[in-house]
């Protein structure tokens, strides 16, 4: 069970200071959504946690830890991240970026192994993208590319998946398609799962807990009927936004919003 805790966390680029003092201790074997305005420091914040991005102070924990001071496979090996907008190098087929998911798990001359080709098959097989494995990155569309940046992710085969806006440039379908994955490894394989969404309702339906961030801070966490309302959406978004419970996943869902003048 890894576990993931930030002590009086404060990031920021050059001068500017985007998060100051953060505590938030991210529930184990559960998945989190973090919400909030653009600029607000939510993809800093991912980025921090998993060692992307230095801190100006503070302590990020990882299974106790502290982060900055637990060597990169290790951290590798309990943690995988997909940033906003990945970038492959030219020429690299879809197989190929997948199979640096399993680079932390390699020893020696860095061969892999059966159980490793077992992942890159089965992480393309659930993302949908096994036909187009020989095909090159840079060939694909926007939403086929981001599936396979999913796949790399979950061929890490860590108990932690951080990922910042993982349905980018993905249809409906397969937004549900990617978020539905998500939820049944954390159901079946109790997968910590932490993601960092621009759909509200998306966030409320598939997390067991919430935090809202505004100006580098924590407005609201707690459970997404704690967390969707009227008010701390106001507080969060400058919105009047009308909320109801979802008839079929019976969590809060936003049905309509203004903006407050």
């Amino acid at each position: 069970m890894a576990t993931l805790t930030t002590e009086k966390l404060s990031i920021g680029y050059g001068e500017a200071l985007i998060v100051n003092d953060l505590n938030i201790d991210i529930p184990a074997n559960q998945i989190t959504t973090i919400i909030g305005p653009n600029g607000c420091g939510k993809s800093t914040i991912l980025k921090t946690i998993s060692r992307l991005h230095p801190s100006k102070k503070g302590k990020v924990y990882l299974d106790g830890k502290a982060i900055h001071r637990t060597p990169t496979r290790k951290i590798a090996n309990k943690l995988a991240i997909l940033p906003q907008s990945p970038l492959a190098p030219d020429g690299l087929t879809v197989e190929e970026l997948v199979s640096y998911g399993r680079s932390p798990r390699q020893t020696g001359f860095g061969r892999l192994k059966p159980h490793d080709w077992d992942m890159i098959e089965w992480a393309l097989e659930v993302t949908g993208m096994s036909s187009f494995q020989g095909r090159e990155v840079d060939s694909l569309s926007g939403g086929q590319r981001q599936r396979v940046w999913i796949a790399m992710a979950l061929a890490q085969e860590t108990e932690l998946l951080l990922m910042d806006e993982p349905t980018t440039y993905l249809d409906m379908a397969h937004q549900l398609d990617i978020l539905q994955l998500l939820e049944k490894l954390n159901r079946e394989e109790n997968r910590t799962v932490v993601l960092v969404l621009h759909d509200l309702n998306h966030a409320a339906r598939f997390a067991h807990y919430m935090i809202a961030l505004n100006n580098g801070r924590v407005i609201k966490e707690g459970s997404p009927e704690q967390l969707m309302t009227s008010e701390t959406l106001k507080d969060v978004f400058q919105i009047d936004a009308e909320i109801i419970e979802d008839p079929r996943t019976r969590k809060p869902v936003c049905v309509t919003y203004d903006t407050i003048k």
